[in-house]
């Protein structure tokens, strides 16, 4: 194989990675969304709620995690990567999203209450790291 079909081999894999990893981010964002009362990003826009935007970035943040995770572990087979990245960065976003749903009935840390209150709330913080600490688990998992 020659350099330049090395190059464009390897630049066809980053663009794909890329793209499952854009797609598995809008999911998530919009699955924040079907979980917060009103539209998420007219929240975070308009209002500019602290709340809101912090719940949307560790969601994404912990996608990206997942999605490096799937990226590593997929050991230079493309395919088989690729398919790995979506499932688990699926997997991951359910996880997120029910780990929000408990939290909110067993912790009593509302998600539709957090996203209306005007200043950063402690529970905005608890489940932001709980995000994060999922996106984590899962990628390791992978690995």
């Amino acid at each position: 194989m020659t350099l330049l079909e090395t190059l464009a081999r390897g630049a066809g894999a980053i663009a794909a990675y890329a793209a499952v990893g854009v797609i598995l981010m809008i999911v998530g964002f919009y699955v924040i969304d079907w979980a917060t009362p009103g539209k998420l990003s007219e929240i975070i826009r308009t209002q500019r709620n602290p709340n809101a935007t912090l719940l949307a970035t560790s969601a994404l943040a912990a996608v990206g995690l997942i999605v490096a995770a799937s990226i590593w572990s997929s050991g230079g087979r493309l395919a088989e990567g690729l398919a790995g990245t979506a499932v688990f960065g699926l997997v991951g976003i359910v996880v997120q999203t029910v780990a929000m749903l408990l939290f909110d009935r067993v912790v009593g840390i509302s998600v539709r209450d957090l996203v209306k209150e005007p200043q950063l709330q402690p529970g905005a913080r608890l489940l932001a790291v709980t995000h994060i600490a999922i996106g984590l688990i899962t990628a390791v998992a992978v690995i």
